[in-house]
């Protein structure tokens, strides 16, 4: 775990990582989870926003990819469907290594007569080691612009007054000068404000739509931000951010 609670300053690592249902682009009809895992493994982040997972879905063999992954990852877990699917579920999930003390599930909204997938937020709230409360959340928005500036501004609505610190994070499926992401700015600030790496597609990625945001006023600072390069376990690349408490 990340955070020390002795000398020396105290760190968070989070992730945002879009799974494409733990299928690798050049094996379409492979589902590696266990290639997931590792990538999370590796890094061994506290925190994990995880996007486009399954449970018990046909495509993906009746399996509860949450809970599997928070298996093979040692983590705390919580899903947040979107959608029916397949015999199943498809939604966002968080991982977390600290325990869970309460979760809150938002449908975020899209205008009506224009073709939409419900998308919801996902947001637990954890006890750090040196006690302060941490709000994290996840969300995959719509790829459609209508609706992505309705579901920026209804996130800004729930957490944007919230008094313990808040990360946000997921895919958002915009990019850093977009209309959307400046409305989402009125209360979070980018892990990375410039020269930012892109973060898909997982094979010569040039579009950087997975983001780590910082409420402003939480007691952390960026340290360091990455985009994990050659990973091919999803369509994109897993963002880890480095926070150290202020």
């Amino acid at each position: 775990m990340a955070i020390a609670s002795g000398p020396g300053p105290k760190t968070l690592k989070v992730m945002t990582y879009n799974i494409h249902h733990a299928n690798p682009p050049a094996q379409p009809s492979v589902i590696d989870l266990q290639a997931i895992a590792e990538v999370i493994n590796k890094e061994a982040p506290d925190l994990v926003a995880l996007q486009e997972l399954d449970v018990h879905t046909k495509r993906s063999g009746s399996v509860d990819q949450v809970k599997k992954l928070a298996e093979l990852c040692g983590m705390y877990a919580f899903f947040s469907k979107g959608i029916d699917f397949e015999g199943g579920e498809y939604g966002v999930a968080i991982l977390s290594k600290f325990k869970i003390n309460h979760t809150e599930r938002f449908p975020l909204p899209f205008k009506e007569g224009i073709k939409a997938e419900q998308r919801s937020l996902a947001i637990i709230n954890v006890t750090l080691p040196d006690g302060s409360l941490l709000d994290f959340a996840c969300s995959h928005l719509d790829l459609n612009n209508v609706h992505r500036l309705l579901q920026v501004a209804e996130i800004n609505r729930i957490l944007g007054d919230r008094k313990n610190n808040v990360i946000l994070a997921g895919d958002l499926n915009l990019e850093a000068n977009t209309p959307a992401m400046k409305i989402l700015e009125q209360h979070f600030t980018r892990s990375c404000q410039g020269n930012c790496a892109p973060t898909i597609p997982d094979l010569n990625p040039n579009k950087e739509i997975d983001f780590i945001l910082l409420k402003k006023g939480s007691a952390f600072k960026v340290m360091k931000h990455q985009v994990i390069p050659d990973i091919h376990a999803s369509d994109h690349l897993p963002v880890v951010v480095t926070y150290k408490m202020r």
